[in-house]
Order: structure tokens, then C-alpha cells, then sequence
């Protein structure tokens, strides 16, 4: 190979399996050579790639930072470079392989350089020795649930935004848990401004694929959207799943659909995400399918032509117009009650349900979980000597709302358009609570409902120094509430009925409770 290599004035390489075969004779330039496409694949995520690469170099260089890249993104066996030093003959041989990540964060191990005659090593017992290792180094990782896939969250944090860095990546942590995602590792990428092919810059992202294959995560989260070519160019670099941030949550809501009006619906916005993408010709969609991305009620074979989805696009928009007519008709019989409507908003996860059942004694499903609520849910107070109240309760609001899942839940939403009262429902143990307020009101002046009287409810005071809610209280004029200690419960009813009265001085406790 050293021979031929001088002779062309070229880098050669050898692309070996385990059984001594040569699968690919790979020509470079003199400074550089590339692996070609591989067909083998892993067999799981403690296996190598079954392949070893052996190249030359001509000007006595040992492994390139280009060599150990390759060697841990394609989860080579090994990676070796032979070369011979200036004014001698004999050639020599560097070798770098995988390593279980140390305390120091290495990802990888060398042997040598040496001179050829002086190597002696069993290789197939050698990597397999080494892949017995990687299995018990990520054996631990693997007990955060088999069920679960295993991903590395990269989060971009760009100038003036500094401060909630550990407020977003614990949201999209929660937003992982709630897709049934494990998180084992976090990248924060702090750019000066996003890089148009990758997001991030190339070097960051290898960092990142190999932090991926070290640990044994098979899936690629990032915190912010990525354009399509996005996608094409990070999946061209890594086998790795790729998703976004509107993926995961398309995927949490697929997860959460289940009346025929949210299937619907999420299947909508998924074929409207997915539509723009299929232009691109590459791997990043496919290896989503069946997975974190793709799965639910929206669930599509990528080979369907964009003329096939276009017509269920049709087909759904029209399933959904014929609901939105239901909906409108029971919206009328309830204006016609004359029952005074109060609607619970807020941000995801802020205890919307439970405040509904505590609110009106139902057993309405809650999880501690990002959008553990998307269809709509209107139940009746009616306490002893009570007045009459309608009280509904939306899917829960989060920055960044995906456009497509916000056209398509609108129909939904329309329901606030018949409130009287919008209660807007406050997580007060959050440290970024006043930032996610806005969020809500940002999204409640999109639905044109800034007209609607709102009203802020503090809850889950049981997690906070009250001295500090007294001041909070007094700063928005709002109620405090523990739903999960049932505190204030009776005070946040009382103060309903007084807003309600100037409107409605006269309620009939005897109107029909049927809604």
C-alpha cells in the first residue's frame, strides 16, 4: 500500500470486514482521503460498524483529527493510518479505536505509533473484548427504560438569552419525558448567530454525534426548528434520528390524540410539517418512520407523492369543517342557557385539568406531562346554593407553538371565543412563571381574545415562600391557588361569581344543566 501510495503521489485506503475481506479500495489526494457510502450497519448500540479503515499517509503524519472523527460518527472497529518517517524506510503503523467515555470525556484510545514488524494483536478478540466493554459502560444508561429511546438534547442559546438557558432545556427535557424520549446527555451551543447549514457550527456537531455514540443515544434532539435542508445536512453526517423541536411536540400531541376530532387534527399538522420535506431527497425523514416524529394518528409511509397527501389534506380539512359545525351548534345551545361560560387558559403543564375537576367535581384524565390535555373539556359547577358556571378547559399553550399545530387546533381554540372570563392559570413555582404569562397573552392577542376579561390564577403556592406571593398577588391582582393541596378553591369561586354578577345579576339556579 506504502509503495503504491509514493508511486501516484496519493493517500490509498482499504475498507476491511471482520472476515479479512476487502469491501472498498479508496483512492485520496495527497493531503486527504474519504470514506466512501458504507452499506453495513450496527447491530445494536454497543456494536461497531464490523469494518476497519487502513490508509496511508505520505508525509509521515500520524492519525488526523479527520481520521477519529469518521472512526467514532461510523462506529468504525478501528481506524489506522500507515506512514514512515522522513529519512527512513520502514514503515509505521497508528492505530485509534473506540473507547467507553473515562472521566476525562475521551472518546477514543491509540496503539502506537510503531513499526509493522513490532505489532502483534488478535484483532477479532481484541473488538470483541473492546464492544464487552461499551456493553458494560452503557449498561447503566440503558436502565432508564428499554421502552424509552435515547437521545442527546442540543440546545442553541444566542446572545441575550443567556439568562433562561437552564428554564429551556428543563422545558424540553419535560417535553422529551412527555414523548417517552430519555435524555442521557445535553449540548449547549452558544453561536453568535445560527449557522444556515447546520444550525450549529459542523466541528460542534460532530462533538455532538460522537458524545451521541459514545453514550449509546440513538436519537438527536434540538431545542429550536430546523429548515428541511437543515435536516438533509446534519443527517448526511450522523445515521443518528434527527428531530427538532417541532417534531417533538407534533409527536407528544400524536401520543396524546385520542377522540376522532384530535386525530384529526394532529394529523393535519403532521402531514403539513412533513409535506415541505419530502423535496428532499435523503435519509433524515425516513429514519423517523415508526418512531419519535412520525408516529400517531399522522403516521406516513414516505414513499406517498405529494399529490396523495394533498388530497387527505383535503379530505381531513373537510372532516374537520364538519365538526367544527357540531361544535358551533352546541356552542349555541349553550349561549341560548344563558349560562355564564368561564374558559381555563394557560401554559402546558400548569394544572388546567385538575383545577377543572377540582372546580367542578369531574375525574377529567391528568398527568404530570406536557399536553397531557388537547381536546376540549366542558363541565358544569353546580354546588349546592350555587349559581350555575360552565367551565372549559383548552389545550395548554407553550412558546414557539408550531404554526402548523396551531392552524390546526384553531377550531378547538374557537371555543374562548364564547367565555365570558378567560382564567389564566399560572405555574407560580416556575422561575421563568412572568415569561410564560406572556407567552399566553402573546397567543391570547393572536386569537384576537383581548378583549375577553381575563383573570390571573396563581397555583401551586404550596411550592413557594409566601412572602413573596403576597407582593406577586398584589403586583397582577390575582387570586392564589394550591389545586394540589385544595387551597383557595372556595376563594378562586366566589371571586368567579362576583366578576360574573355584573353580567349576569340575575342567574336561574334551576337552568338546564345539560351543555
Amino acid at each position: 500500500m506504502m509503495q503504491i501510495s509514493k508511486e501516484i503521489s496519493r493517500q490509498v485506503g482499504l475498507v476491511i470486514n471482520r472476515r479479512g475481506v476487502v469491501e472498498y479500495v479508496v483512492v485520496g489526494e495527497k493531503g486527504r482521503i474519504g470514506m466512501p457510502p458504507l452499506l453495513t450497519e450496527r447491530v445494536g448500540r454497543e456494536r461497531f460498524r464490523g469494518v476497519r479503515f487502513i490508509h496511508t499517509h505520505l508525509e509521515g503524519e500520524l492519525l488526523s483529527k479527520e481520521d477519529l472523527t469518521e472512526l467514532a460518527i461510523l462506529q468504525l472497529d478501528l481506524v489506522a493510518v500507515i506512514t514512515e518517517r522522513r529519512g527512513e524506510s520502514t514503515e509505521m503503523i497508528h492505530i485509534g479505536h473506540l473507547m467507553p467515555e473515562d472521566k476525562k470525556g475521551k472518546a477514543w484510545e491509540f496503539i502506537g505509533p510503531m513499526y509493522m514488524q513490532d505489532l502483534e494483536i488478535d484483532f477479532i478478540g481484541f473488538v470483541n473484548e473492546l464492544e464487552h466493554e461499551f456493553v458494560k459502560a452503557r449498561g447503566s444508561l440503558h436502565t432508564l427504560g428499554e421502552d424509552r429511546e435515547k437521545a442527546v438534547l442540543v440546545c442553541i442559546v444566542m446572545p441575550g438569552r443567556h439568562k433562561d438557558v437552564e428554564e429551556n432545556i428543563a422545558e424540553t427535557k419535560d417535553l422529551c419525558y412527555s414523548a417517552g424520549i430519555a435524555v442521557l446527555d445535553t449540548a449547549i451551543q452558544r453561536p453568535k448567530e445560527l449557522h444556515p447549514k447546520y444550525l450549529i457550527g459542523k466541528g460542534k456537531l460532530e462533538e455532538t454525534i460522537m458524545k451521541c455514540r459514545q453514550q449509546g443515544a440513538d436519537l438527536l434532539v434540538f431545542d429550536e426548528g430546523l429548515t428541511p435542508g437543515q435536516i438533509k445536512n446534519i443527517s448526511a453526517l450522523t445515521e443518528l434520528k434527527v428531530i427538532d423541536r417541532n417534531q417533538l411536540i407534533l409527536d407528544i400531541f400524536a401520543q396524546r390524540a385520542n377522540t376522532n376530532e384530535s386525530k384529526i387534527q394532529v394529523e393535519l399538522a403532521q402531514l403539513n410539517y412533513i409535506l415541505p420535506r419530502l423535496a428532499e431527497k435523503n435519509t433524515a425523514l425516513s429514519r423517523l418512520t415508526g418512531g419519535i416524529g412520525t408516529r400517531g394518528p399522522g403516521e406516513t409511509k414516505l414513499e406517498v407523492n405529494k399529490s396523495r397527501i394533498r388530497a387527505r389534506l383535503s379530505f381531513l380539512e373537510k372532516k374537520l369543517e364538519e365538526i367544527r359545525k357540531i361544535r358551533d351548534k352546541k356552542r349555541e345551545r349553550r349561549r341560548g342557557s344563558r349560562i355564564p361560560i368561564v374558559s381555563i387558559v394557560g401554559y402546558t403543564n400548569s394544572g388546567k385539568s385538575t383545577l377543572l375537576n377540582l372546580l367542578t367535581k369531574s375525574n377529567v384524565e391528568t398527568e404530570d406531562k406536557s399536553f397531557s390535555t388537547l381536546n376540549p373539556t366542558t363541565r358544569l359547577i353546580k354546588y349546592p346554593e350555587r349559581k350555575n358556571i360552565i367551565v372549559t378547559d383548552t389545550v395548554g399553550f407553550i412558546k414557539d407553538l408550531p404554526e402548523v399545530l396551531l392552524r390546526a387546533f384553531i377550531a378547538t381554540l374557537e371555543e374562548l371565543e364564547d367565555a365570558d372570563i378567560l382564567l389564566h392559570l399560572v405555574d407560580i413555582s416556575s422561575s421563568d412563571f412572568e415569561e410564560k404569562m406572556h407567552v399566553v397573552e402573546e397567543l391570547i392577542t393572536k386569537l384576537n381574545l383581548k378583549e375577553k376579561k381575563l383573570f390571573v390564577v396563581f397555583n401551586k403556592i404550596d411550592r413557594i415562600d409566601r412572602t413573596f406571593l403576597d407582593r406577586i398577588e398584589n403586583r397582577y391582582r390575582a387570586v392564589s391557588i394550591s389545586c394540589k393541596k385544595n387551597e383557595g378553591i372556595e376563594r378562586l369561586i366566589q371571586t368567579i361569581e362576583m366578576e360574573l354578577y355584573e353580567e349576569y345579576p340575575k342567574i336561574d339556579n334551576n337552568s338546564p344543566s345539560s351543555i
